[in-house]
């Protein structure tokens, strides 16, 4: 056995005109960094879910951050937050809007948002965007598709009232299916319809409407009841109630209502219908990492 610094007999010998490479080590700085760097990328999820209150969603997936139907504003309209305004957010990628109500498509808040790419609205909605000043502004059919880097976004359908207003303009409401390394359903505003079944397979998570603003429901939405029928059709592993809680008439944030009740009723009866399917209740301004 060769001596310590010594080469064995028959071995290899560095080559003539060669040197022996040299390593340094890594300042300590550097190194920690460089670890901490790691121990992100391994524990960062994925998806990140964030319900920001009524139908507005942040979704963030693969890195692309996209917002829903952002509604950003104390008061819309004859309605106002009955919870805590939300805080600033940070830049999106994309803003998906599903429909042109004025309490899913808030010009103002459209507006406060730092959208770094397309402003999405179902057909024909981009001239409505394009003329309140939202550069980047598009419009998609149900079926069809973008991508941004590795997530694509399919419009889906939805059966909601069209128009804004009465007589105001008009855009065929749509639901949206983001995928990437998961797939989440951002059902926007809609009654239960039974081709919602060719989203089964397809769907991770689910963000199910399951109320409004009022003491009921009409035509165009669904309730507890019908979004745990949608969420059996649909079959995700976790469904997500929106669209209940946030917004009210003046008087109801003067009085001591339920206001969970339609998310609790969401989830029993999701258990009677779609046991297999978990059932995440969000506070406005909760997330869920996936």
């Amino acid at each position: 056995m060769a001596a310590p610094g010594e080469v064995a007999q028959g071995g290899p010998r560095p080559r003539e005109g060669r040197h022996t490479p040299q390593f340094r080590a890594a300042h300590p700085v550097q190194a920690m960094s460089f670890v901490c760097g790691l121990m992100r990328s391994l524990t960062m999820p994925e998806v990140e879910i964030t319900w920001v209150g009524h139908a507005t969603v942040l979704i963030e997936m693969d890195g692309v951050r996209l917002l829903t139907d952002p509604v950003l504003r104390h008061r819309i309209g004859p309605l106002v937050r009955l919870v805590r305004d939300p805080g600033a957010l940070s830049p999106v990628e994309c803003v998906l809007i599903s429909h042109l109500h004025a309490d899913h498509a808030d010009v103002r808040s459209l507006r406060s948002v730092h959208c770094r790419g397309p402003f999405v609205a179902p057909h024909p909605g981009k001239a409505w965007l394009s003329a309140r000043g939202l550069a980047g502004a598009t419009d998609l059919r149900a079926g069809e598709d973008l991508r941004l880097g590795t997530v694509r976004v399919t419009a889906t359908p939805a059966t909601h009232d069209r128009r804004r207003w009465r007589f105001g303009p008009a855009a065929d409401p749509v639901g949206y299916l983001i995928r990437g390394s998961s797939s989440v359903y951002f059902a926007g505003d809609t009654d239960l319809f039974l081709s919602m079944a060719e989203l089964r397979g397809h769907v991770d998570v689910a963000l199910l409407p399951v109320w409004g603003w009022g003491s009921r429901v009409g035509a165009g939405h669904l309730d507890p009841e019908s979004a745990a029928a949608a969420t059996a059709l649909i079959g995700p592993a976790l469904a997500i109630p929106i669209h209940w809680g946030t917004f009210g008439l003046p008087h109801a944030s003067r009085h001591a209502e339920d206001r969970e009740r339609p998310a609790r009723e969401f989830a029993a009866f999701t258990k009677r219908y779609a046991p297999a399917v978990e059932v995440r209740v969000l506070a406005p301004g909760e997330a869920v990492a996936l």
